[in-house]
């Protein structure tokens, strides 16, 4: 796995991607051989607009933002060879419209209409028929590693869970060593129990293992030292249920997380050059942002005026940076009497919200008034969603190092609201802590230009909103 920006992506989609830029790139160098009958005719009759060193990124720019926005790489999302072939197809449709567009806004970035016609024709099928490839020969792109779990412990038991239901992942789990070297044969997930810590010597060796994960569910006398430091020597990764989980899902798992864990952990640092870098863009952004959208906001304040009248603002006290509160702006997309028995979470098919409100809310066009929040200082673009006050002082009695997400600014989008659903519980609410967390470990101003890049997907699809 490659590490990018604090995330962690699959070896597989890294090659697609680099292997895809290639092929784009020969597709168009095919198409005008086709069409010139040499190649060099090709190079040199374009210099009288945009060199050919630029005309060629932008195809490929628009080509790999279409596969990444239609989920192409992400293994988790497409798993079927139907559904690989209809986005992909989709996803090429999309980048030709957008290269379309563009050569009739900027004419000089053209490659020439025949060119271009056959380059959409050679690359659809090329890659149609690599993707086909690689979905046939999936192995080769992503090694099988054969896992051993050490310990019995909540967490690896729900790092298990996470491997089987993703099987792209492509790992084997062989099973888990039982810290006293009972319950042999016992099921935890599936497979259980197949020896004791004090055999993981010889299971290491016997079952050929690639990996040992570590979730001893007491640590304090039952961890084999020496036998871990052997296994380590010869060469097997061996770490903690937390820090793989993490790794795999770009969130940090809070059962039986340990403040050692936090303290010893890499990331959570928050240099100050960083934190100047990040307000900076906030107000550059938020500025253009709000400029831009001047016209949108008359309008969507139109259509809640005339649908509900006023207030068209709805404002609300939210628990921000070092738990400060300060009024969060939004546009109304509830009933005026929506909160008349006290604050409660919107749920799906909330009665509460209005025609024009379920509207703004699934393109989140209801946010766009905290770009005001962001220029006084209150929130930033990117962060954790800022909670109410009541809602806060339940969460931090019921969820563990949930006071943490208010050690920095909370944010219009973030990690959790791209990767996780509209929280609506308790439990939703400590499953975005985890993801919370992550972003706070990771924290940077090109994760924060990652996060936009997804938020901008979730925002045209409409994902993730009641």
């Amino acid at each position: 796995m490659f590490r990018f920006f604090g995330v962690y992506i699959p070896f597989k989609s890294v090659i697609l991607a680099i292997t895809e830029t290639g092929l784009i790139v020969a597709s168009v160098w095919l198409a005008a051989w086709i069409r010139l009958g040499r190649v060099d005719t090709f190079s040199s009759g374009v210099d009288a607009g945009y060199p050919l060193a630029v005309r060629l990124p932008v195809v490929v720019a628009a080509c790999l933002m279409c596969f990444y926005y239609s989920d192409l790489y992400d293994l988790q999302v497409v798993s079927r060879r139907a559904e690989l072939l209809v986005r992909l197809i989709q996803a090429l449709g999309a980048a030709s419209l957008i290269l379309a567009l563009l050569y009739y806004l900027v004419p000089d970035l053209e490659l020439g209409r025949g060119i271009s016609a056959l380059t959409a024709v050679i690359a659809g099928a090329t890659l149609v028929t690599w993707r086909l490839v690689v979905d046939a020969t999936g192995s080769l792109f992503r090694p099988e590693q054969r896992l051993l779990v050490a310990g019995t412990g909540p967490s690896g038991i729900r790092l298990v869970r996470e491997l089987m239901e993703h099987p792209e992942l492509n790992f084997k789990v062989l099973g888990f060593l039982d810290e006293r070297g009972e319950n042999i044969g016992k099921k935890l997930v599936n497979p259980g129990i197949i020896g004791g810590v004090a055999e993981l010597e010889e299971v290491v060796n016997r079952q050929r293992v690639d990996r040992v994960v570590l979730s001893f569910a007491e640590r304090r006398g039952k961890m084999p030292v020496q036998n871990l430091v052997h296994v380590k020597f010869s060469g097997i990764n061996v770490e903690d249920a937390h820090s793989l989980y993490e790794k795999l899902t770009g969130r940090i798992m809070l059962e039986k997380l340990t403040p050692s864990w936090l303290i010893l952990s890499e990331g959570f640092r928050k240099p100050s050059w960083q934190l100047l870098a990040k307000r900076i863009v906030d107000i550059v952004v938020s500025t253009v942002a709000l400029t831009l959208s001047a016209p949108v906001l008359l309008l969507i304040a139109l259509a809640v005026y005339i649908e509900s009248g006023r207030p068209i603002l709805f404002r609300q006290e939210r628990v921000g940076l070092n738990e400060e509160t300060f009024t969060i702006l939004k546009f109304r997309s509830m009933r005026r009497d929506a909160e008349k028995k006290g604050p409660a979470w919107a749920s799906q098919g909330d009665g509460r919200i209005t025609r024009v409100g379920r509207f703004i809310r699934r393109y989140r066009l209801d946010e766009i008034p905290q770009f005001i929040n962001v220029l006084r200082g209150e929130m930033s673009i990117v962060g954790p969603r800022p909670e109410q006050p009541g809602f806060v002082q339940r969460l931090e009695e019921e969820i563990p190092y949930y006071g943490q997400r208010h050690t920095t600014r909370p944010g219009i989008t973030g990690w959790a609201q791209i990767k996780y659903k509209y929280g609506s519980s308790s439990e939703d609410a400590k499953n975005k802590l985890e993801y919370e967390l992550f972003y706070i470990k990771h924290m940077s101003v090109w994760f924060d230009l990652l996060i936009v890049f997804r938020t901008v997907q979730v925002v045209l699809f409409g994902r993730g909103a009641v």
